[in-house]
């Protein structure tokens, strides 16, 4: 039996760089850069401005229900306001609490766009402390504090994946998983089958024909991705 059809099963998703990598589930890659960085950790700022509190939280996230698992779990119901932003890939989302439209969650995205980040939530708690700041005066509160806590937190490349899968003999595994695992930022795992293995190979896009062409030549063709 020979490999699988070839580019129509490619799947695209994403890695990070780093050990134990961020695997994220985005169905297609962001536009506009590239680049794209996301957190190494969660991270927290608190600033006052005009006698409001502004607690600001962030953390990397691999689906768009880790971020509301995040919002659910770090907003602060005594609070006036959880405003918040979120994006994964060409995916994003935000809110503004109840704030004037506007003020307060598209300013948080705009600060996680403009530092080319992505696969990110941030959330910007307020307590409000009586002087009103007006439109301007907000979307600078909370863009600002999810700007600044963004600049100092520590990040990663976010690096491009897609995957597909390989039939392999038993005769051939040991000297293709050998080689396939040297190649950077390339997963695999097997599936045990009668006549041999199917391996689901999970690699950088632009690396695809590499790889193929490595795996059929160490199968003399018996197996293609």
């Amino acid at each position: 039996r020979s490999g699988f059809p070839s580019s129509r099963r490619w799947k695209v998703g994403f890695a990070t760089m780093r050990p134990n990598s961020l695997r994220l589930s985005a169905g297609s890659l962001r536009t506009g850069s590239d680049m794209a960085f996301t957190l190494v950790h969660e991270v927290e700022q608190v600033r006052e401005i005009k006698k409001s509190r502004f607690i600001a939280m962030a953390t990397p996230i691999g689906s768009e229900e880790e971020a509301r698992s995040f919002l659910a779990a770090r907003s602060n119901p005594t609070a006036n306001h959880n405003c918040w932003a979120w994006r994964l890939g060409q995916t994003y989302r935000f809110s503004d609490d109840g704030e004037p439209s506007g003020t307060a969650g598209k300013p948080i995205l705009q600060a996680i766009d403009g530092q080319a980040l992505d696969a990110i939530v941030v959330l910007v708690t307020r307590f409000f402390g009586g002087v009103l700041l007006g439109s301007g005066g907000l979307m600078r509160a909370y863009g600002g504090t999810a700007a600044e806590m963004l600049r100092l937190a520590g990040k990663r490349e976010v690096i491009p994946m897609t995957s597909a899968e390989a039939f392999c003999s038993f005769s051939d595994l040991a000297l293709v998983k050998a080689r396939l695992q040297a190649v950077d930022h390339l997963t695999l795992s097997e599936a045990f089958e009668g006549e041999g293995v199917t391996l689901t190979v999970s690699l950088r896009q632009g690396d695809e024909a590499r790889v193929a062409d490595l795996l059929r030549d160490l199968t003399s063709g018996r197996s293609r991705l």
